[in-house]
């Protein structure tokens, strides 16, 4: 079975971790298909969002693949490559291009809570539980993983969550701000594909520009690139897209933007 699996509808693109008799435990084979179908939706102009979501009903994504350990982290330099290469994609979902949301169905635990934070909008459904476990382990979380909590929920949420290893509910997280929407499991998939849809049939030059610029505003401020800033918004007043916008403004009707 293909552990990891990919499809576009529309301006969507789909990111879907397939590993459901293990809710969804991700293997570095995993990561590594992972970072491929970004490299496939990047480069596709006519995907416009990406939605990551975990496969079976019952998990988003719980973490590591433990089965896999003494393959991927049975040596120290095994395990350095293994962690580097998290760290890697964790990094690269953070700052894609393109706007990423996380549909989370069930169980978003550990790593797959790390990996929901490194979307930009968080979409669960009413059975959904969130949980940062490592207190109860004895597990160590690097840098960028608890930075990038905070960053979505606020230090106290994020020390309330890591410190108590607590098991929260959807209505919790939403509370929190950790999710900015809940639904039944039924319609979740809809409500996804329209807030997606909502995303996608608005400017694509523009998105990019907010989505860089949101990314520079939680940087800290000597590693901040304003000029890169500056030339997308540029981008976005030099475009066809900008033309379109105003006619289409003053005609009454629904822009059709190409990202131009």
């Amino acid at each position: 079975m293909d552990k990891m699996l990919s499809k576009i509808e529309g301006s969507i693109g789909y990111l879907i971790f397939n590993n459901p008799e293990k809710h969804n435990a991700v293997s570095l084979e995993m990561w590594d298909a992972t970072d491929a179908i970004l490299d496939e939706f990047e480069s596709d102009r006519d995907v416009r969002v990406v939605v990551l979501t975990g496969a079976g009903g019952k998990s988003f994504v719980s973490g590591a693949d433990i089965s896999k350990f003494e393959k991927e982290r049975g040596s120290a330099e095994a395990t350095k490559h293994y962690n580097a290469r998290i760290r890697a994609i964790y990094e690269r979902i953070d700052h894609f291009p393109k706007p990423t949301i996380a549909q989370v169905d069930g169980y978003c635990i550990g790593g797959g809570l790390n990996l929901a934070v490194c979307c930009d909008i968080r979409i669960c459904s009413k059975k959904s539980k969130f949980a940062m476990p490592a207190a109860k382990l004895a597990l160590g979380y690097p840098f960028p993983a608890i930075q990038r909590l905070i960053k979505a929920i606020g230090a106290s949420n994020a020390k309330y969550l890591m410190f108590t290893a607590e098991r929260i509910d959807a209505d919790t997280a939403y509370r929190m701000g950790f999710v900015q929407s809940v639904h039944d499991e039924s319609s979740l998939e809809q409500e996804v594909a329209k807030v997606a849809n909502q995303i996608g049939a608005n400017a694509p030059l523009t998105i990019r520009a907010m989505k860089f610029i949101a990314t520079q505003v939680l940087t800290d401020p000597e590693n901040r690139d304003l000029a890169k800033c500056d030339a997308f918004v540029d981008a976005c007043f030099n475009s066809e897209d900008y033309k379109e916008g105003r006619t289409a403004f003053m005609e009454k009707r629904a822009p059709q933007f190409k990202g131009c």
